[in-house]
């Protein structure tokens, strides 16, 4: 199945910023994550294809060949990068080159290089709220493909070496002809490196590297969120034939917490009060992040009044002032009286009556206009 544009994955314009891609991102993510989808297949599809689409649009350099030439500038099977991740590969020169070098006078004289950059590998990594906001060192294992100890990564088995092919003579290119057009193709025996394994090694097969699981160490910043990525350099895959390594881009995927939201450096809240701390005030104390703080509710309080803690949010991860915590208080009518109860709230309720607006401002303007509504219907 053809492959979305990555920007309709993520629902922005091309000309996007990379605060508009967050923002995208975090919220696909926080949709279509599997933990919040066990089983559902076209959920887990979903957050795979933003994964894919937020790790391209980020990268100033791969986003430029997304641009430039689509899903072939990014997608290894069509030459525009490597296997298991996004690092390495040819460019659109080598593409277009082997097949109208020769008509243009480019040709070439010399196969590729056969060391090549390993490819960079991604790992979705899961943060508790606080892992995130305070920071952490976090024990990860990856799969990933290492060099080869027993060749030393060249593939063939110890004691020989790899030979000059024999189809293209080592210059990595064949020349075809078709009609008056003299074509010129990367060479299919060696695949452009000119070189061929007569003896490959038992233990990678010829391949010069072998998949291996990597346990490493993870330094987690304070104040990172959903979508922000920490580079690891040189823990991507091996590279070939002697070629550095790729890097390991860690994503940051922030877990839903069971009291706050984050919004940027801000937390939120929701705090449940009683009618009677709502009407006479009082003082309750509140969780944050750092423990237990005091808040002073005033008299006459209202559902939905948001009292804001000074500091008491997130320290952002590429610094500056610390957010707040946003408390919203909702006012919670009591349930399963007593008695005695009922009793004095009857007693309550008469006395508000006589006294009228006096203490329900709000309820005896909302019935006023409710009046007028009517009267006016009338006229």
């Amino acid at each position: 199945m053809a492959k979305r544009d990555y920007y309709e994955v993520l629902g922005v314009e091309r000309g996007a910023s990379d605060a508009e891609l967050k923002k995208a991102y975090r919220r696909l993510a926080m949709k279509y994550h599997p933990d919040r989808n066990p089983d559902d297949e076209d959920a887990i599809e979903k957050f795979k294809e933003a994964n894919e689409a937020y790790e391209v649009l980020t990268d100033g350099n791969k986003r430029a060949a997304y641009d430039q030439y689509g899903h072939a500038g990014v997608d290894p099977n069509m030459g525009g990068g490597q296997g298991g991740g996004f690092g390495g590969g040819a460019d659109f020169s080598d593409i277009f080159g082997d097949v109208f070098g020769d008509i243009f006078g480019g040709g070439r004289g010399r196969g590729r290089s056969s060391v090549q950059r390993g490819s960079d590998l991604r790992y979705t990594l899961e943060l508790d709220l606080e892992q995130a906001v305070r920071g952490d060192e976090v024990t990860i294992r990856i799969p990933t493909l290492e060099e080869c100890e027993t060749c030393d990564g060249s593939g063939a088995k110890k004691g020989s070496s790899p030979v000059t092919c024999t189809t293209c003579g080592g210059i990595g290119q064949v020349r075809m002809q078709q009609g008056f057009f003299s074509v010129q193709q990367t060479c299919p025996r060696c695949h452009g490196t000119g070189k061929m394994i007569t003896d490959p090694c038992t233990d990678c097969h010829g391949q010069g590297r072998k998949e291996k699981q990597q346990t490493l160490s993870v330094k987690i910043p304070a104040g990172v969120d959903t979508g922000d990525r920490i580079r690891v350099s040189g823990k991507g895959e091996a590279g070939l034939n002697g070629g550095p390594p790729g890097d390991l881009y860690v994503v940051v995927s922030v877990r839903e917490h069971k009291i706050f939201q984050r919004d940027g450096k801000n937390l939120f809240c929701e705090v449940p009060i009683s009618i009677t701390d709502a009407a006479l005030g009082g003082e309750l104390e509140v969780p944050t992040l750092d423990g237990r703080v005091k808040l002073k509710i005033p008299a006459g309080s209202q559902t939905d009044k948001l009292f804001r803690m000074r500091g008491k949010g997130v320290t952002p991860v590429r610094g500056g002032a610390t957010g707040d915590l946003l408390c919203r208080v909702v006012v919670e009518t009591p349930v399963n009286l007593t008695k005695r109860q009922r009793e004095l709230l009857e007693e309550l309720r008469e006395t508000l009556q006589e006294e009228g607006s006096k203490q329900s401002p709000r309820a005896n303007s909302w019935f006023e206009g409710v009046k007028k509504f009517f009267d006016d219907m009338k006229s």
